[in-house]
């Protein structure tokens, strides 16, 4: 059985909404897991490529959200939205390549059976959000 540890939600208070309203560290539906490793998920090089090109990705967000209340023309809106979806991909990419480069390949070379399986079905559900496969 997979030993992995679900970590408690801490809400927090969402700016610009009547009191009591609160939010989860991460989107809703985002399951956050600690799989009570002792290596780094990144290294310092790949954390600040996530980082920067996350911050780009907000930035680009602010602004369709500007273009919507400018009332800008739509196909300008949507080459924008086109665009955000093309990096957040990239995003993706690089995640799920670092992914695969450290924890899939320390699992496979230092792991036990059960930890090569956890790997592989962690990769398949992956791929099948990014193919859109059992929707």
């Amino acid at each position: 059985m997979q030993s992995a540890a679900v970590l408690a939600v801490r809400f927090y208070p969402l700016p610009n909404t009547p009191r009591g309203y609160r939010s989860p560290p991460y989107p809703l539906g985002v399951l956050t897991r600690s799989l009570e490793s002792d290596h780094a998920m990144h290294d310092e090089k790949t954390r600040k490529k996530l980082l920067t090109r996350l911050k780009r990705l907000e930035g680009q967000i602010g602004a369709i959200r500007r273009m919507v209340e400018e009332d800008r023309y739509c196909v300008d809106v949507l080459i924008q939205i086109s665009a955000v979806q093309g990096a957040l991909g990239k995003v993706g990419h690089l995640l799920l390549s670092q992914h695969i480069e450290t924890c899939v390949r320390q699992a496979f070379e230092h792991g036990d059976e059960e930890a090569r399986q956890t790997k592989i079905a962690e990769l398949m559900d992956v791929f099948g959000r990014y193919a859109g496969i059992g929707k």
